[in-house]
């Protein structure tokens, strides 16, 4: 089972939460969802133009959604926030600016929030942009994944499992490959796995990047 269902949905309730946290009607489920992911690629693409980015890392890790009848808080959990905020004293509020009018918010409250991360490597979000910078700039994939552990073993995790398909290193036939290094025990509902499916666009087509993190087990 640990490895035919995704980590994240296999342990809600347990050792994972929600990013998304509100209640709607059967009939606005859907369009609240889609919502919640056009906000998410909002402040990513924001992000993106905005942030001075030399090493291809943006740092967010997720994005947490919480609505109410009239706020709506975002929470950002990043893992290099200066880099977001010395680019401009107020770019925070800009960014809240440009949501609201994105998304028409005038009767309703927005806030958004800044939260740093601790170990910012020991997440999968930030550990994924980082391989794929790499891969960007034609690292082989394997320095690219070893170099990847060694970031991970600084944040004091307990395991990693790197996985990473496609036409690796220019070949004309696709194939995956992983590495892995300590525990990883994905069949276990008390361990704490933290996971992420990235995509990357290369000069040599897409390839896929999946990653899972053994954090600590309850």
């Amino acid at each position: 089972m640990g490895q035919k269902i995704n980590p994240l949905g296999f342990r809600l309730g347990t050792t994972q939460d929600h990013h998304s946290l509100w209640f709607a009607k059967p009939k606005n489920y859907s369009e609240d969802l889609q919502e919640d992911q056009k906000i998410r690629n909002c402040i990513t693409n924001y992000v993106q133009k905005n942030m001075k980015i030399s090493s291809g890392v943006e740092g967010i890790a997720r994005i947490e959604i919480q609505k109410r009848i009239d706020v709506i808080q975002i929470i950002i959990y990043m893992g290099f926030p200066k880099l977001l905020i010395e680019s401009k004293p107020k770019r925070i509020e800009e960014l809240q600016m440009t949501v609201q009018k994105e998304f028409h918010y005038l009767n309703r409250k927005l806030n958004i929030a800044i939260t740093k991360i601790a170990n910012p490597y020991g997440h999968p979000k930030i550990l994924a942009e980082f391989i794929a910078g790499q891969l960007k700039n034609r690292v082989s994939f394997r320095k690219a994944m070893k170099k990847a552990i060694e970031l991970t073993e600084q944040a004091n995790t307990k395991g990693i499992q790197i996985q990473i398909a496609g036409r690796l290193d220019g070949k004309e036939i696709a194939r995956a490959e992983w590495i892995r290094e300590g525990r990883v025990p994905l069949q276990t509902i008390r361990a704490k796995i933290e996971y992420c499916s990235y995509t990357v666009r290369t000069i040599y087509g897409v390839l896929g990047i999946k990653i899972w993190i053994f954090v600590d087990e309850q």
